[in-house]
Order: C-alpha cells, then structure tokens, then sequence
C-alpha cells in the first residue's frame, strides 16, 4: 500500500515537472489539461487512501483494553468502501446534472410549467431520474388538470352535399363569405353557394388532382395547385385561367397567400422544396430547400415567422423571408405531418401528424402542449374565432378542441354516404367560414357535409 501511495506521489511530481507555468502554444495548453484532469484523478485517489491508512494505522479502544480482540481489518474491504464512496460521489453529481437537464425540459415542454412547486424531496435525493422526471410530470399534469376548458356548444352535421366524382382534397372560403371553392380528384374545381350549398360554377383545367386552393382577399383571384406540377391562377370575373407559375420539379400539395400587400404566394410539394411566387410577374423569388421530403402543409402569416411549412420528414420549419432561409427547425414530432393551422388572433399555431397535435407559440416555435386522444394521422385542422380547433382524421374521426386548454370537448365521426366503403370515411379537408359558426369539411367519400353549432345545447 505504502508503495502504491510513493507511485501517486512520483505521479504528482511528474506532473508538476512536465506541466509549464505558463503555455503560449495549443500543444502546451492541451498537454497542460490533461495532465491536469490527470492530477485532481491521482489527488482523490491519494487523499482517499491517505485516509484509509490513518485508519489503519489508528489503534482501536478495544485493542488497548485487550490485544487478543484486536479486529482484523480486511484490506480489501477497505479499498473497496473507498471505491464505493468514490461511486456514490460521482453518481450524485451525474444525478444532480440530469435533474437540471430534466427541469430545462420540462420547463421547455409546457408554458404552465411552475418549477417552484417541486418541493425538496422531489430533487435529488429521492432516488432515479426516472423516478425525479415522473414526479415532474405528474405536478404537470395536476396543474393541467386545474385548468377548466371553456364551454362550447356540440357540433351537428346540417347538410350533406355530393359535390364531386372523386375524393374531395381541398377546400377555400371566399373573404364576402358568399360562397367557397373545392377541388377533388376528379380534376375539377367547383364554386358553391354558402348559405345553400348550390352548386353555382365548375372550373376545368387541372390534367391530375387538385391539391390546393387558396382564394386572394385584394385581388379577384383563386389560386390552385394539382400532381400535375402547376400552380393556376384563375381570374374569378372571366372564369378561366390568366397564369400558370412553372417550377416545380414534381406534384404541388399546399398553397398559401401572403397577407401583406406584396403580392406573393407560397407553395409546397413533393420536390421538398417551398417556392415564392410574385403574382404579378410570375417569377420565383424564393425556392426555399431544407426538408428532405414531401411539404404537405403551408401556411403564412404578416408577423414572424412569415413561412411555416410541415413536412413528412416529421418536421416544422420556420422561414425568415427576409434572409431566404430557416429561422427554427422544430423536430418534435416522431411522425410525418399532414397539416398547421394558425391561431387568427394569437401568436400561436399548431401542427399534426399521427403522433400528436403540438400546440407551438411563436416566433420561436416554444413547444407549449400536446392535444392527445385522436390517435389517427391528422389530415386537416381548422381553426375559429372562439378557440374552437378542429381536426379530421384518416378514419373519419372529427374531433373539436379546446385550444386553451387542449381538451377534446366533443368526438364525432363522419358517417360514409350509402353505397361508399366503410374505409372511405377519412376527412381530407376543412375550412371553417369566416364567421367561425359553419364548419365544411371535404372527404373520401365524394361529398362536403356542413357542420354548426347546436342552439339549444
């Protein structure tokens, strides 16, 4: 043992002898670190067995009174109370990391997120840091749980109408709130009547299905996209189309306008690129490039992040437009993502995919919660005035949401038209109108069923 201490000390020297006072080169500065880290390791082994030989060397009263009990000290035993100390201190502190790592994430992971109310015997010294996170995340959801949604009245299903010969896979309000648009696979683009849900116009052009559509506010214009690679613009007083926007590389599945007044649309597809259109001229300002597989979902807002694009990479991008590049890429969701939708007067948005609905605050894109319970791929999601959210899914689920509090207040589920397959009951599209009373929604069953508030709830 003795030897074994004269070895840590001819270490120690060693150490003082190679390691410079003062290095002026990288070389000198890294030898000096390691050599250091080499040191504190060699001092706490030296300090810990310094330790154990006072021990050792410490006569017990039981050997002053008789020198036949003198205990027999195993010297390995020993060694190994010094090794299992050493342990439980290093343990401790990886402990004590991770704790702080955990309350960083769940702290990041909700808005609600009170870390004062964690008391003392949930730090640290309780046990795991499995058994640490579960006790966050059960003072979360208490917390969670304290808040009441706010009431809001059923939805009914009023009108069903067969509006096409082909799923119905896009769908657009216009801003009088007279009438909408829908596109469907069977290459079409219909206009319909509101309050009645006559069919009023019937557009052709499109060679594949209709993807998108999208209906100007300042402009009398629709725009649309299709499989077959164009993006339309269709002047609504002369019907038919003025411009086409020539790109993209292979199919186009989301379109979106840009708010402000300079006249620009966005789109997204299968090339996994997001494009900047000037309607006017008809060039690309912008091919936006980062996802690594199809854009599913669009949508632009005036503030920041002007862009953000879901994709089936299973992330969420957000655009600086200015720069021409990604601002946050946010890879919380382990699935792909089919569909966002921003809040109309908060700095909110959300996205969903087959794993779960995220509800994110901007510009950032800070997780604030999860919406579970729907556990389908979510096709389409709207959003109203209220704080009502709706999301449909591929198994015709619609479920209705409390965006406050992420509650499912009511969960229904669309009934297929008779003679259709029961697996044609999915939800591909849905726009609330613009007095957020009326839900319509497109589905694979060929029709658009218009859904409102029950008055007598």
């Amino acid at each position: 043992l003795q030897a074994y201490v004269d070895q840590l000390k001819a270490k120690s020297t060693e150490y003082y002898t190679k390691t410079p006072i003062r290095s002026n080169s990288f070389q000198k500065q890294a030898m000096s670190l390691k050599y250091r880290d080499e040191y504190a390791n060699v001092m706490r082994q030296r300090d810990g067995l310094n330790v154990m030989m006072k021990k050792l060397r410490e006569p017990s009263k039981k050997s002053t009174q008789n020198d036949n009990d003198t205990p027999t000290v195993s010297l390995d035993s020993t060694i190994d109370s010094i090794a299992m100390e050493e342990t439980k201190k290093q343990l401790h502190s990886k402990r004590k990391r991770s704790h702080t790592s955990l309350e960083k994430y769940v702290d990041s992971s909700s808005s609600r997120r009170d870390l004062s109310t964690v008391d003392d015997k949930d730090g640290p010294y309780d046990g795991s840091s499995v058994k640490y996170a579960l006790n966050l995340i059960q003072k979360r959801r208490m917390i969670e749980k304290n808040q009441k949604p706010t009431w809001h009245a059923p939805w009914d299903c009023y009108r069903v109408v067969v509006a096409h010969d082909g799923w119905v896979r896009a769908l657009a309000v216009d801003c009088s709130n007279k009438w909408f648009a829908s596109g469907s696979t069977d290459r079409t683009i219909k206009i319909w009547d509101t309050a009645s849900g006559v069919l009023k116009l019937t557009l052709t052009g499109h060679i594949a299905t209709v993807r998108g559509l999208a209906i100007s506010d300042r402009h009398p214009y629709m725009f649309s996209v299709g499989e077959d690679k164009t993006v339309k613009c269709w002047d609504l007083e002369q019907n038919k189309t003025i411009r086409s926007y020539h790109g993209h590389l292979s199919g186009v599945y989301c379109i979106d306008i840009h708010p402000s007044s300079l006249d620009l649309i966005v789109t997204g597809g299968r090339d996994s690129s997001v494009r900047v259109w000037d309607i006017r001229t008809r060039a690309a300002v912008y091919t936006l490039t980062g996802h690594k597989s199809v854009v599913t979902s669009l949508r632009c807002q005036s503030a920041e992040p002007q862009i953000i694009s879901g994709s089936g990479d299973s992330t969420v991008r957000l655009w600086d437009l200015t720069a021409g590049k990604t601002r946050v890429t946010l890879t919380n969701h382990k699935k792909s993502i089919r569909s966002l939708v921003i809040h109309p007067t908060e700095y909110t948005f959300a996205s969903g995919g087959r794993d779960h609905i995220k509800k994110w605050l901007c510009p950032d894109g800070k997780f604030m919660q999860n919406f579970s319970g729907q556990n389908t791929m979510i096709n389409a999601m709207a959003m109203n005035h209220d704080g009502v959210l709706a999301t449909g899914g591929d198994d015709g689920s619609l479920y209705f949401w409390d965006w406050k509090t992420g509650y499912p207040f009511q969960k229904a589920k669309t009934t297929p038209q008779s003679g259709s397959l029961e697996s044609e009951a999915c939800i591909y599209a849905m726009a609330f109108d613009r007095s957020g009373s009326r839900l319509i929604t497109g589905e694979a069953d060929k029709t658009i069923k218009f859904w409102k508030e029950n008055g007598d709830a």
